[in-house]
Order: C-alpha cells, then structure tokens, then sequence
C-alpha cells in the first residue's frame, strides 16, 4: 500500500497556526482541505477567487499559494480582529483583496460579479445566500464547501441543515456534485451551465 505525505503548507500557513495559538483561535482550517483549495485554485489561471469566511487566513494562505499573477481572490469577513491579523500576511499582495464585512450583504452588492471558484466556509453562501452565491459561479467554475461530516460541536439542529443543504446541492440540474467523506467532509461543485 502506498505512504501519502502529507501536502508541505505555505510559509504563511505555519506562521498563521503560530498566530492561532497566540491568540487562542480555536476554528483553525484543515491542511488537507487547504491542499485541495491550493490545487483547485491552480486549475485557474488568471481566475477570479472568492473565499467567504477569512477567518485567521490559513485556508487563504493555500489558496494564496495557488494563484498565478494574472489571479485575484477576495476574502470576506466580519471579524475586523481577524482581519487586521489577514492584513499583516496578505495586505502587500495586490492580487489579494481582503474585505472586512457582512458576507450576506456583500453578496447581496456583488450579485453581478463572476468568479472561476467560490469556497464559502461561512454562514452566507452556504446556508444563506445559497442561490446568489450559486449564481456567481462561472460555467466550468467550482463551488466548494467543507465541515459537512458531523461534528460534536455542531448545535443541536445543525445535522438537519447540513442534510438540507446536500439536498438542495444534489438536486441543482446545473451542477456537477462530488462529496467526499473526507477531511472534514469536502463537497466540491461543478457548473455545467448558466
């Protein structure tokens, strides 16, 4: 049987965890997830990348780690904490546009824009804005979520809207769904069409 290794992080990957225990962020981001990410956002060459849901930055530093020059990725978040410590990363990469807001409402201004992959690691454009964010993916582009296999931190009714929401995943006519029981549990969309 083969030996995987595992996936080498970013640089600012192993700065970012060092930060996370600094400051005691207990939500940190899977490297395996990150890996996926990083390859993902290498299949697009001058992409436009959309993360929702910052956080400390360590799913962005892979994302960060994939992109070609001609690429831009906007992060959003609303944590202005969280986001002063992005800013000191990724604040001098002009292809990186780190965005402190409500996500629900930045999708609402940015309905017309349109974006080669979308991971929404947050509440907006997951298990809110679903429909808008699904609109903004490119014909070919990805949509990709994660923290989709249950958890002991889930809140009690959690379980119901995850299941809801691989429910309306599934049957979108104008998707390609893969769910992985993997990592944290990895769901990876393809648009087929408009």
């Amino acid at each position: 049987m083969n030996q995987f290794n595992l996936p080498k992080p970013p640089q600012t990957f192993s700065a970012l965890e060092k930060k996370c225990e600094e400051i005691g962020f207990t939500m940190p981001s899977d490297s395996e997830v990150g890996a996926l990410l990083r390859t993902l956002v290498a299949s697009k060459p001058s992409g436009n990348i959309l993360e929702l849901g910052t956080g400390i930055g360590l799913s962005l530093s892979w994302m960060a780690d994939g992109l070609d020059q001609n690429s831009q990725l906007t992060s959003v978040d609303n944590d202005p904490k969280l986001i002063n410590i992005v800013n000191e990363f990724f604040g001098e990469d002009s292809r990186i546009n780190i965005i402190c807001g409500d996500g629900a409402e930045w999708i609402q201004k940015h309905q017309s824009e349109k974006f080669d992959l979308i991971f929404s690691d947050a509440w907006p454009g997951k298990y809110s804005e679903l429909d808008e964010v699904l609109a903004m993916v490119k014909t070919g582009g990805f949509y990709i979520i994660d923290d989709m296999k249950p958890h002991p931190n889930w809140p009690e009714g959690h379980a119901e809207k995850a299941a809801n929401l691989m429910q309306k995943l599934e049957s979108l006519p104008n998707f390609v769904i893969t769910q992985m029981d993997w990592s944290t549990g990895v769901v990876v969309a393809t648009k087929t069409k408009v």
